[in-house]
């Protein structure tokens, strides 16, 4: 039976996470990382599906779903936040094909820039999105430390935080700080991150004006964070990390950029390891990366 490609619906969700997580697992085992992905809620793939349906497409064979891209929009950045095919079915083509339908999905809105973030060891997805036009521009590194460790440094208290308000202008405010760092507006994604009501945000302020943010997750992971001046990164951080410290998870970790001397010599200072190694690719030159780490490779 040939392989049908379709948008995706909801009850396709669940099943597609088991495949990212066996497909990432599959690779992450044979480069000698070990299983690193666990199934997860599927909170942000829903809010897309509902936000922007044709960001999202499954390859089906036999009634099982053996291929899985979902990618988003915001302004003129077009973003690809997961493209997996299941280890049985990889060479047969499905990949291209998805990546094929996804590109539609950029053109379709108009986007300037194409990017993702993929693993550093992947050869093969890279060769495949260079192909297409996506080079690697940046290093990104998971670091992670035992919360308890944490406790051990001095606070940093140079960049107190506010608790994130549900409020229009403070979305409009974390809008703005996008603008200034990525080069679009990602108002939306806030207000999903908001409304999910899972992780806890905190608003970073200088000279009486929003200068940054900060998410942190209950499992102890930090991100997404921006701040207005690369100056205010680490302090952000070392806020974001006592505020992680406090939490009950047995891991604190964060993605990143290995542009950042202040921020990877503070994670070292911190107690902080390497994980694994990722990169960020893309069609062009955007962001600033050193006033902005991503929250994971599929929310960016």
């Amino acid at each position: 039976m040939s392989v049908q490609y379709r948008r995706a619906r909801e009850d396709d969700l669940g099943p597609a996470q088991e495949l990212v997580v066996h497909s990432i697992n599959h690779l992450t085992e044979r480069h000698g990382f070990g299983a690193m992905a666990t199934v997860r809620a599927t909170a942000f793939e829903s809010f897309s599906l509902h936000d922007d349906p044709d960001g999202l497409w499954v390859a089906e064979e036999a009634g099982e779903i053996v291929g899985f891209a979902f990618s988003w929009v915001c302004g003129d950045l077009w973003f690809l936040a997961e493209l997996f095919v299941s280890p049985d079915h990889q060479g047969r083509g499905i990949g291209s094909a998805l990546l094929a339908l996804a590109e539609e999905h950029a053109r379709k809105s108009g986007a300037k820039t194409r990017a993702l973030i993929t693993f550093a060891f992947n050869t093969v997805s890279q060769g495949l999105y260079i192909r297409h036009g996506i080079f690697p521009r940046l290093p990104l590194y998971n670091v992670s430390v035992a919360r308890p460790a944490l406790a051990e440094h001095p606070h940093d208290g140079t960049l107190p935080p506010a608790p994130i308000e549900d409020t229009p202008a403070r979305l409009r405010s974390l809008a703005e700080i996008d603008r200034e760092v990525l080069g679009v507006s990602r108002e939306r994604h806030h207000r999903h991150l908001i409304e999910n009501g899972e992780l806890r945000g905190v608003v970073f302020s200088t000279d009486g004006r929003p200068a940054g943010y900060a998410y942190i997750s209950p499992g102890g992971h930090i991100g997404p964070v921006a701040v207005i001046r690369p100056d205010l990164l680490a302090a952000a951080f070392a806020t974001a990390l006592e505020l992680a410290a406090e939490g009950g998870s047995a891991q604190v970790s964060a993605f990143l950029p290995g542009t950042s001397e202040d921020l990877l010599g503070l994670a070292a200072e911190r107690g902080m390891r390497i994980t694994f190694p990722m990169v960020l690719a893309s069609s062009g030159d955007f962001g600033n990366w050193k006033q902005y780490l991503p929250r994971n490779p599929g929310f960016m």
